[in-house]
């Protein structure tokens, strides 16, 4: 992911045909689809480790390795979703998430379980790669920041089928049958997966016209600038999701440590899981106004999950209520929009973009399952939760680094008089 071509200003060309939101519809869905299988079983945690007869420390080892299997398979994920068809990858994604579901209802000791993930996060390798083609290929620049927004949503709607099923369906009729039911919405999904193709596109102009030594001259501080902030960016994007995945995977952990029910937690799951995606949804929406500020409000966001854990540190039902909110809507709002900002680094490389966001988040996330089980062994959930407030909080202030070097970066360029370059 180092090999990075000059920036250029965001201006896809529309295909011939119908508009880009019902495709958009169907890339949404198959993340939703592939994000259904960890969030399923960590919703089950309680059930399938008694079940399955699955130490809480194991159980955490097996959630880390989807998000590791995720994180480490970013480049082939880019390369599958840059090559196939679009519709066969989502094609790839559904069929996948529905067999890790399968696999986990079946499953009768570790062994199974991680397999499932396993099978699992191969399929999420491929959603952000894939919704990142889509996009640099079919929504029209000024509305990149609701397109990825949306892509946001999509892993604030992944709780929420999980949530339901673990207050409604798990509790009379047992884990498995909440795992065999939640696998109908990969295989519904299917559907949808038409909707998806691209189509032939339209040339597109670059921005602006520089030649010769000039040229090669901008081109080399662009790369090693955009290099640095996407370093940065993806750092902060990792420590960010330490946070807000500790508030997602064990939110119904944590709210009956705080003295709630395990329906009544998993019914604040899915309320948090409507929250997060109205909040991506609108400020995608508000930030296409004035896209040059995403970096900031990613920032603000980050901070806002940060202070939303340590709220739900305190062990009470209404700090919980508040923090978990703030974790899980502000905590991960900012996906969306810290993908639109590096699809604007890496203009005309979606695919790209969407696998440095990919690395990013799931290296977070495969840390925190594991990790957070093992603190809360040592030091207790209110310990653990403070430690993952904490991480979100380096996040936040690595996020704001890589605003800062960008922002010298561009002055520091404009004294030279370097070519143009519209972040």
């Amino acid at each position: 992911m180092s090999t990075l071509s000059p920036v250029r200003t965001v201006h896809p060309a529309l295909p011939e045909g119908r508009g880009p939101w019902p495709g958009m519809g169907a890339v949404v869905a198959a993340a939703v689809a592939a994000m259904t299988p960890v969030f399923g079983v960590a919703a089950l945690a309680t059930p399938i480790e008694r079940d399955a007869g699955i130490s809480g420390t194991t159980f955490g080892l097996a959630l880390s390795v989807f998000f590791a299997v995720t994180a480490a398979g970013s480049g082939v994920g880019r390369r599958v979703a840059a090559r196939l068809p679009l519709p066969a990858v989502l094609l790839l994604i559904d069929l996948l998430a529905a067999a890790a579901l399968l696999l986990a209802a079946l499953a009768d000791g570790p062994v199974w379980l991680i397999g499932a993930l396993v099978v699992g996060g191969v399929a999420n390798t491929l959603p952000q790669p894939a919704a990142g083609r889509y996009i640099a290929a079919r929504v029209p620049g000024h509305r990149l920041s609701l397109a990825t927004g949306l892509v946001g949503a999509a892993l604030g709607a992944a709780p929420l089928l999980p949530g339901l099923l673990a207050g409604l369906v798990a509790v009379p009729y047992g884990p498995r049958t909440a795992l065999v039911a939640a696998a109908a919405f990969p295989v519904l999904a299917l559907a949808a997966v038409p909707l998806g193709r691209i189509g032939p596109a339209r040339p597109r102009t670059p921005s602006t016209t520089v030649t010769g030594d000039d040229r090669a001259a901008g081109d080399a501080v662009r790369r090693r600038t955009i290099f640095r902030v996407l370093l940065l960016w993806t750092l902060a994007a990792g420590l960010a999701t330490v946070g807000s995945n500790a508030a997602a995977s064990y939110f119904i952990q944590i709210g009956t440590a705080s003295g709630l029910s395990t329906a009544v937690a998993g019914l604040m799951q899915s309320l948090a899981g409507i929250v997060a995606i109205a909040v991506r949804l609108t400020a995608g929406g508000l930030a296409d106004r004035a896209p040059r500020h995403n970096p900031v409000v990613v920032t603000v966001m980050m901070l806002s999950g940060a202070l939303g854990l340590a709220l739900t540190a305190f062990g009470t039902p209404v700090t919980f209520v508040i923090g978990a909110i703030l974790a899980v809507a502000g905590g991960w709002g900012w996906t969306g929009l810290l993908l639109a900002s590096v699809m604007r680094l890496l203009d005309g490389q979606g695919a790209r973009a969407g696998a440095w966001m990919q690395a990013g988040l799931f290296t977070g996330a495969a840390v925190t399952p594991f990790t957070f089980g093992v603190v809360t062994g040592a030091i207790g959930v209110p310990g653990a939760v403070l430690l993952a407030a904490a991480t979100a909080l380096a996040g936040t202030l690595t996020m704001a680094a890589g605003i800062l070097l960008r922002s010298r970066t561009r002055v520091t360029a404009s004294r030279r008089r370097a070519p143009a370059c519209r972040w």
